[in-house]
């Protein structure tokens, strides 16, 4: 039996003075950013920006005379100062724990409102057909450049004129009519790049628009449509300027009772702290709890 012998061509050698194609920018960049200088320094500014929030919680465990003598940093070396004297105090007050129940009323209704309005409207603008669509979802995108400051005066006006001035109503409906055009622009993007055979599949099996949306948009867009949830939700909560002037004086959110709190007696860190603390503490959680969807969206909407 004869061998048949296989040769493998030996490899070309590179005409002189070419060179071999350098890696893309982005490659680069990403292969220098896992070096351990890099890292240190990202969990150096890290540490920066989440030193007034320490600060924060340490000087709301403290007295009001260690406040008034020292450092918050002071609790490093005493832990014993540390006391929840001061939470104590601000729970025992109706008027703190009324505020945070109110930011509550206003902040949930807003970011449902939004979320569900901006989902149906933007599977309209991405996938259905009617007459004028495009001129309108120009419109919307031209609301997104509508500063708050320049409508507070005319929707005054007008709240005043239907009797939704001072009310929580009136606070949600300013809250979900600005935040509409930006959560349409959001989802009617992410809904585009949705396959076209896709839903044409689930047509032809029989579904229609309504369950094409349930069923097969929605549970594609939910990292969109959390991190839509998320952006609304901390813009509501931290609000002060809409509540402090269409908000109910008697019931106000959490916002505008610590700026009343400043205003009264301007040196009460003992309150200040804690009820800061409190009102930074729910946003937080809203935050990591949906820290996974909120960063799955970013991400797919900047494949995309």
């Amino acid at each position: 039996m004869t061998t048949v012998e296989h040769t493998v061509p030996a490899e070309r050698p590179r005409a002189a003075g070419t060179r071999r194609a350098r890696p893309p920018l982005t490659a680069r960049i990403a292969a220098r950013a896992g070096g351990g200088a890099l890292r240190i320094f990202l969990v150096l500014v890290a540490l920066f920006w989440l030193m007034p929030s320490v600060g924060l919680l340490l000087s709301s465990l403290r007295s009001p005379q260690r406040i008034a003598s020292s450092g918050w940093w002071q609790v490093l070396t005493e832990p014993a100062q540390i006391t929840w004297d001061n939470y104590g105090r601000l729970l025992s007050d109706g008027k703190v724990t009324g505020s945070l129940l109110t930011t509550a009323a206003i902040t949930v209704p807003a970011t449902l409102l939004v979320v569900v309005i901006g989902s149906l409207a933007g599977y309209a603008f991405a996938w259905l057909d009617f007459p004028g669509r495009d001129g309108w979802f120009m419109v919307v995108v031209g609301l997104l450049v509508v500063p708050v400051q320049v409508a507070l005066i005319p929707v005054a006006k007008l709240f005043g004129a239907v009797g939704l001035f001072e009310t929580t109503a009136g606070v949600i409906l300013f809250h979900t009519a600005f935040g509409l055009p930006f959560a349409v622009f959001l989802l009617r993007n992410f809904f585009a790049e949705i396959p076209r055979e896709l839903l044409e599949a689930a047509r032809l099996d029989g579904a229609g628009e309504l369950r094409l949306f349930t069923r097969v948009v929605l549970p594609l867009g939910g990292p969109a449509i959390a991190s839509l949830g998320i952006f609304q939700f901390l813009w509501v909560w931290n609000d002060m300027l809409v509540a402090l002037i269409f908000a109910d004086s008697g019931h106000p959110p959490i916002t505008v009772a610590l700026q009343q709190e400043v205003r009264q007696f301007g040196n009460n860190i003992d309150v200040l702290a804690p009820g800061a603390f409190l009102s930074m503490v729910v946003p937080l959680i809203v935050f990591f709890a949906f820290q996974r969807q909120f960063v799955s969206g970013v991400m797919a909407g900047a494949v995309k």
